[in-house]
């Protein structure tokens, strides 16, 4: 055997070793997830404080109205919704002007906040600043525009904040395809990003939250108390980084308060857009998140399974076992499937057989935006374009 095949054997067999084991860990995490949830769904949602909910919007997208109903129609005593967009022409605002007139008896306000002020290079957080203002309440539930969910969603989310402890919880989703062409048809690249954010966010959630606690929250909905805002800095602060989410749940962790990953899943609804435009916005976030948990990020490299799967099929081939590469090769497809059926099924997806099957393919994406992620630092987000720093701030590009 030549030194580039037996690099290429020992490469590909060390990198099935660490994804099986990866595996392994994710499969306990979701187990004991699914074990915490059942519990806590049996028991009493009986904390319900008032609750003011945050809703930052940015124009529309296909699904919104969709969306913004479900907050409408929540089952709980007393909560207000904000809404929140630059300008009242806004497309967003319009429909949920439009989904509140259906509901006059749910307090919904609707705020602008102009043109994000040059201290601030996190848009969202420039709402956040405006619709804190502009609550009542001192339990604060936020969530983004592309976020659906259960009438039961602020009653178990709620219950996070029982104990005096805990001051921020986030939770899990479902990825889940919205329609967007003629005909209804999803374009099957928007059901590989899905269900990525269903297995592989929620695995390494889920094995963080095993190993160390969690120490940093999830963006698309959290529900914490109003004065955390300020104990993590301010809004100013808040506004220099991409991911506000991680920064705010990781210096509460630090500061001592209570952080968890809450039981209760929603959906986040992922557009159904070209492959070119969906790798982009997660190439976004992969950077992100290599600034955020640089030795972390650096470690999931070792997570994927099927690019070893198919380095395991090269040396087969060119080794003269190619029975033996295929069988390698289906070993690390085989790896996949158990994870991400695992995954769906802990967080109660209806269609987690279809994402259990294309899983594999996912996990090649996956390496591949992992792999990108080292690349580029500039990028469009919320119309404007921006350049990300190593300590996960951004800056305006002029």
């Amino acid at each position: 055997m030549s030194l580039l095949l037996k690099a290429l054997f020992w490469i590909a067999a060390a990198g099935t070793v660490t994804s099986s084991i990866y595996c392994l860990m994710v499969v306990a995490a979701a187990l004991r997830f699914g074990l915490r949830k059942r519990r806590e769904d049996r028991a009493p949602a009986d904390f319900l404080p008032p609750i003011s909910v945050f809703k930052p919007l940015h124009g529309t997208e296909p699904g919104l109205h969709e969306n913004l109903t479900t907050f409408f129609e929540q089952d709980y005593p007393e909560f207000e919704l904000l809404f929140c967009a630059r300008h009242e022409t806004d497309e967003g605002l319009k429909v949920a002007r439009a989904v509140a007139a259906r509901y006059p008896g749910v307090d919904a306000k609707f705020l602008t906040c102009g043109e994000p002020t040059p201290e601030f290079h996190n848009a969202k957080v420039f709402s956040f600043a405006r619709l804190h203002e502009a609550a009542r309440h001192e339990c604060i539930v936020s969530s983004d525009a592309d976020v659906r969910v259960a009438k039961d969603y602020l009653r178990r989310m709620s219950q996070n904040l029982k104990r005096p402890e805990m001051g921020l919880a986030s939770c899990l989703y479902i990825g889940t395809t919205e329609p967007e062409r003629p005909g209804g048809r999803r374009r099957f690249t928007s059901h590989l990003d899905a269900v990525g954010k269903s297995v592989e966010m929620g695995s390494g959630v889920l094995v963080a939250d095993m190993l160390e606690g969690t120490k940093f929250a999830l963006g698309p909905t959290m529900v914490l108390r109003k004065q955390a805002f300020e104990d993590v800095g301010g809004f100013v602060e808040l506004g220099q980084f991409l991911a506000e989410d991680f920064v705010l749940g990781n210096r509460l962790a630090n500061q001592g308060v209570g952080v968890q990953m809450a039981t209760h899943v929603i959906r986040l609804m992922v557009k159904d857009q070209p492959f070119w435009l969906s790798f982009r916005e997660q190439l976004r976030w992969m950077q992100s998140t290599r600034r955020s948990r640089p030795w972390g990020h650096l470690g999931t490299g070792l997570t994927f399974a099927m690019p070893f799967g198919l380095m395991g099929l090269l040396w087969g081939i060119l080794s003269g076992h190619a029975v033996l590469g295929i069988v390698w090769l289906l070993g690390t497809a085989a790896n996949r499937w158990l994870q991400a059926g695992t995954m769906l099924a802990v967080l109660g997806d209806p269609d987690w057989l279809r994402g259990t099957a294309i899983y594999p393919l996912r996990d090649l994406l996956g390496n591949l935006i992992w792999v990108g992620s080292y690349g580029g630092k500039r990028f469009s987000y919320w119309g404007g374009a921006f350049e990300l720093k190593d300590d996960g701030t951004v800056e305006a590009v002029k």
